[in-house]
């Protein structure tokens, strides 16, 4: 074999090793994972807020944000994944990220838990909603409240801008979320003591920010 044609040998040999070691570095990149709490922010800049679903309307399995990670992960107590022994959620239950809600607001430094209203939405999906709300709880004693939202546009109930006007045109829901609340976990493990209008909902939404960035 003459110098010339070796030459070309070692060149198709080096570009074919190239490309497949370039091929197996690709292949060994995994995609990068969602932290649902400092990927979004907790407020867009039209004065919306971002929810994170982590419990779709409709369903009894228990999921929730990983402080620790970020991820979405079905709970676990005692070794078994948690199941809500009762109805259904009536809404969707979500988180709103970037946000930490102290003790002696009944997080414990979790982000703050949001009421989606509405239609089912997918576990993982994050949706721009408006604060029409909060539902004033006790759990074993310790302030636990929800903030009641709708989502921004594409909803029947995006028109909505407070409780009071939610009760006047849709009777009986906020029973319903009371009763629902006040039952879940078992008799009286929970007390609803009614629901405040948006501007207490947006004071502890504004706390629960400002304690995160601390």
């Amino acid at each position: 074999m003459n110098k010339t044609a070796i030459i070309i040998s070692l060149s198709i040999l080096l570009f074919v090793t190239s490309c497949r070691t370039s091929t197996n570095d690709d292949n060994l990149k995994q995609p990068k994972r969602t932290n649902y709490i400092t990927d979004f922010s907790a407020k867009n800049d039209d004065n919306t807020i971002n929810v994170v679903i982590e419990i779709p309307a409709g369903t009894n399995e228990k999921w929730e944000v990983n402080k620790q990670n970020g991820e979405i992960e079905w709970e676990k107590r005692d070794g078994d994944f948690r199941m809500v022994k009762y109805l259904a959620y009536p809404a969707n239950y979500g988180m709103i990220p970037r946000t930490k809600l102290p003790k002696e607001l009944g997080g414990d430094g979790d982000p703050l838990d949001v009421l989606l209203l509405g239609e089912s939405i997918s576990r993982g999906e994050v949706v721009k909603a408006k604060v029409i709300g909060v539902l004033n709880l006790l759990d074993g004693g310790e302030q636990d409240d929800k903030l009641i939202a709708v989502q921004a546009s594409g909803s029947y109930f995006s028109h909505l801008q407070s409780i009071e006007q939610l009760e006047d045109e849709y009777e009986g829901i906020t029973q319903i979320i009371e009763l629902w609340f006040s039952n879940y976990k078992g008799k009286g493990k929970l007390v609803a003591n009614g629901f405040s209008e948006k501007d207490e909902a947006n004071k502890i939404l504004e706390f629960a920010i400002e304690e995160y960035e601390k």
